[in-house]
């Protein structure tokens, strides 16, 4: 459901649909159990509803915060790993630049297939957190076959060879963990407590009298609104290749790797 609705909102409208109705609930709730339970308005627990609340409150904080962090850390570690790999593939081609021309082409023609089926095949899979090894395996396998196809003569040939190895073999294993963080998605336990907890502070503030209908309302949608922001971050930020804040497979097509990308050039 939340990919689906990633892929298919953009931020502003996830953030009208989470915030306004949250906020929504939360008026019509207030107003409900005001005109259920009059006494609610003069505050006679407050006191004790504000000691809950603070405490609850506090707790909710804590793993909102936690989770918020954790999500935010994942993206940025996800970013570099694109990158990394992103860079170690165009390492592969500019150390093959040595190699007599024909195992030249043939070790960038593999590179450069390789490049198209992660951005045009693999990524959407990635976007709809279906990612598959078998969409670019094939295409790893022919990197690997174009550089073990030549035979380094000399010295020198011999150590761009050996570097463009490593850096082919560093790439793939970038590959195997972009693929991982792709199906990654936060712990049920921690949506529960994200998203139930939520349920449990915003009626909570129903109970919080105070004598103007208009400054009761007013706190009961600043308490929903700060809460419904926070489970918006929550939403974008728990796949990495999703929404308009996803990673981008714009490094597969820059530096080395752009002669594979005419119409970029």
């Amino acid at each position: 459901m939340s990919l689906w609705l990633l892929n298919h909102l953009d931020t502003l409208t996830l953030a009208v649909l989470t915030v306004g109705v949250l906020i929504a609930l939360a008026v019509a709730g207030s107003l409900a159990a005001r005109r259920r339970h009059p006494h609610l308005a003069e505050g006679e627990h407050n006191e004790m509803v504000g000691v809950v609340l603070g405490m609850f409150g506090a707790i909710y904080g804590i793993i909102l915060a936690f989770v918020v962090v954790t999500l935010w850390t994942q993206l940025d570690h996800t970013q570099q790993v694109v990158s990394k790999e992103s860079t170690d593939l165009a390492l592969v081609v500019r150390t093959t630049r040595v190699l007599p021309p024909a195992d030249r082409e043939r070790v960038h023609r593999a590179v450069g297939e390789y490049v198209h089926s992660v951005v045009e095949v693999q990524w959407p899979r990635m976007r709809s957190g279906e990612p598959s090894f078998s969409a670019t395996s094939s295409r790893v396998e022919a990197m690997y076959d174009a550089l073990q196809a030549y035979a380094p003569v000399g010295a020198r040939d011999e150590i761009f060879y050996e570097q463009a190895v490593a850096s082919l073999n560093d790439a793939v294993a970038q590959r195997r963990e972009r693929i991982s963080l792709a199906q990654a998605e936060l712990p049920t336990l921690l949506k529960v407590l994200v998203f139930g907890g939520a349920l449990v502070i915003v009626p909570l503030t129903f109970l919080f009298g105070l004598r103007s209908l208009r400054m009761q309302l007013l706190f009961v949608t600043a308490v929903a609104a700060l809460i419904g922001f926070s489970l918006l971050l929550v939403l974008v930020l728990d796949r990495p290749f999703a929404g308009e804040l996803a990673v981008s497979p714009a490094p597969y097509k820059e530096g080395a790797l752009s002669k594979f990308w005419p119409e970029r050039v």
